[in-house]
């Protein structure tokens, strides 16, 4: 079920950090109102447990929550995506850890699951190097994740973790000059030589250290369907956007707004009932995968499947959706001061991420056709 109440709170949020968008642009991150509306709104907790002040709440109220914000801005809904998500982190870390870290009302965390350090054990932790793109959200963070892959002593099996740093342990690389999303300050992360304590570093492949219905959720698939709430949310403002166009938008010549159109009343009409059915999908197969971990303890695999699949058609059709409107708009499309272009380029950079790539859903498609390959990743 949707918590109405948070919704709401994140739509009020949203209508803060709407006014800032041109800013967010500009400065590629989110200012400190944005950043201040997300916190008091309880964003960055959705997912953390509720013995450390966060509401955990369902997969389907973060997709609701996330779709709210990105409406109003899409580097806005993607920071506090991945703040949320990244929140889940609480659930697998030893609860003294947890509780240090997530009980600040203000917390706000983030990282990258991709083991792309190496890390040695040793008698005060792990001793760790390496360099993590795109962290978004990064510079509004205080820990951060990254994924590493630990020295066993067997070179072909090495152990898979993720550590919790500091942002003042890491440095920030200016790496995030890009097409779209560019107020998500997604630049580079790195460490040499930090050693982290033991109790700082979890597995997101082992079994969380809360057992509740939230954290037996797929993780990743939570992830995606994430990615796709953000999605959706762009294509949302898309659609606003030329609504508002096409009921003021007279072309030399012409008596009739081009709401009167036959061209631009198709591309409405394929456009909202695209974004329909994409939302209605996605939340489906989450709905799905929380009745079958209420009644089995876990979701199964072709249920998660089904699950990616869902949040890689969400994102996809929400690109398809904003390019109906940024077709509709005509020469208007074009310009820096018109959102479709905006939402042209955040949507186009949304569907890249690996969550929602053709990737995943190749991964899914094996799953429901029953070819056997690594799963791990579902």
């Amino acid at each position: 079920m949707i918590d109405a109440p948070l919704v709401a709170r994140a739509e009020a949020a949203a209508q803060l950090i709407r006014p800032h968008a041109e800013a967010i642009e500009r400065q590629r991150r989110l200012p400190a109102e944005a950043v201040a509306a997300l916190v008091d709104a309880g964003i960055f907790k959705l997912l953390v447990p509720q013995r450390f002040g966060g509401a955990e709440t369902s997969v389907a109220t973060l997709a609701a929550v996330l779709e709210a914000i990105a409406r109003a801005d899409g580097s806005a809904g993607w920071c506090a995506m991945i703040g949320a998500t990244s929140g889940l982190m609480s659930a697998f870390l030893p609860e003294a850890t947890a509780r240090e870290v997530f009980s600040p009302p203000d917390v706000i965390t983030g990282g990258v699951f991709a083991p792309l350090g190496r890390a040695t054990r040793e008698q005060a932790g792990y001793r760790v190097r390496g360099r993590w793109p795109f962290c978004s959200g990064c510079q509004h963070a205080g820990w951060l994740m990254g994924g590493v892959l630990v020295d066993t002593g067997d070179p072909a099996r090495p152990e898979l973790r993720s550590l919790l740093f500091q942002r003042d342990e890491l440095e920030i690389h200016d790496t995030w000059d890009t097409s779209g999303l560019r107020g998500t300050g997604s630049h580079d992360i790195s460490v040499d030589e930090l050693v982290v304590a033991h109790a700082r570093s979890f597995s997101l492949l082992a079994a969380p250290t809360i057992d509740a219905p939230l954290y037996r959720q797929p993780f990743f698939g939570t992830l995606a369907a994430g990615v796709a709430a953000v999605s959706l949310g762009i294509a949302r403002n898309a659609l606003d956007a030329l609504l508002a166009l096409a009921a003021h938008k007279q072309p030399g010549g012409a008596r009739k707004t081009i709401a009167h159109r036959e061209l631009v009343q198709l591309h409405v009409a394929r456009g909202e009932a695209e974004l329909l059915a994409a939302r209605a999908g996605l939340h489906a197969a989450i709905t799905l995968a929380a009745d079958e971990v209420s009644a089995l303890g876990h979701a199964g695999l072709r249920t998660r499947a089904l699950l990616r699949a869902a949040a890689c058609h969400a994102a996809s059709a929400s690109a398809s959706v904003v390019d109906h409107a940024y077709e509709a708009g005509g020469a208007t499309s074009i310009y820096s001061g018109s959102p479709l272009q905006r939402c042209f380029r955040d949507v186009h950079v949304a569907t890249q991420h690996i969550m929602v790539g053709p990737t995943s859903a190749i991964l899914a498609g094996r799953v429901l056709l029953g070819v056997d390959g690594d799963t791990s990743s579902l």
